[in-house]
């Protein structure tokens, strides 16, 4: 089966995009490759093959997120320069957008 035509002039105008007479050619014959090379991948009986996001197992690297000991708030800004009610108190760093 003769693979279908791509009218690369044709998308890049929908793309707004200016092409040479030479990027034209090249794009045409680098789809051409890509096309063809899925010809061949659907020779293959993929019926039996699970779908799959990654190519390699992937185990989760982070620990499990359950609850645990933490610091008592005075322990926590025991050591902070600043604190105001019970939090730390930070310069603001963020000016306004007006």
């Amino acid at each position: 089966m003769e693979p279908p035509r791509i009218d690369v002039a044709y998308i890049a105008e929908l793309a707004k995009l200016e092409l040479s007479d030479e990027e034209r050619s090249r794009f045409t014959r680098d789809l051409e490759q890509v096309l063809a090379y899925v010809a061949q991948l659907e020779q293959w009986d993929t019926h039996d093959v699970p779908p799959m996001y990654h190519p390699l197992e992937v185990y989760d690297a982070l620990r499990a997120d359950t609850p645990g000991v933490s610091l008592s708030n005075e322990a926590a800004l025991a050591n902070a320069p600043q604190q105001t009610d019970g939090q730390f108190r930070v310069p603001k760093v963020v000016e306004s957008a007006h």
